[in-house]
């Protein structure tokens, strides 16, 4: 099995792939979703509405983009909808508490 591994890293391809920014884009975009799913547990009144829609338009645009190029993406693929889905639960969890508070008013209000 490691000298599997090792002649897989060996190989030019191999050494090629991992220097160019068809792995290391997507791989440093990884902080995006790692960062929305430890957002997830905490308080929703920190989330911002806007960044949540951007983001989510930002990881729709990417999810197409990355099968579209040649050759396919599908470690930025796979970050994008990790990011989508991660980036969708907020904006629910902000929706949700923007809903509370305007139900808060209204009943302070009566």
């Amino acid at each position: 099995m490691a000298t599997r591994i090792k002649q897989i890293l060996a190989k030019p391809e191999t050494r090629e792939y991992f220097m160019s920014t068809h792995f290391w884009g997507p791989f440093c975009n990884w902080m995006i979703p790692i960062a929305a799913i430890s957002d997830i547990q905490k308080d929703p009144k920190f989330i911002s509405g806007k960044m949540t829609l951007a983001l989510t338009c930002y990881s729709l645009v990417f999810l197409r983009f990355s099968v579209k190029v040649v050759p396919r993406n599908m470690l930025l693929f796979a970050c994008h909808c990790v990011n989508l889905s991660a980036q969708l639960t907020q904006g629910y969890r902000f929706l949700r508490y923007q809903s509370s508070l305007k139900n808060t008013r209204a009943i302070q209000a009566a």
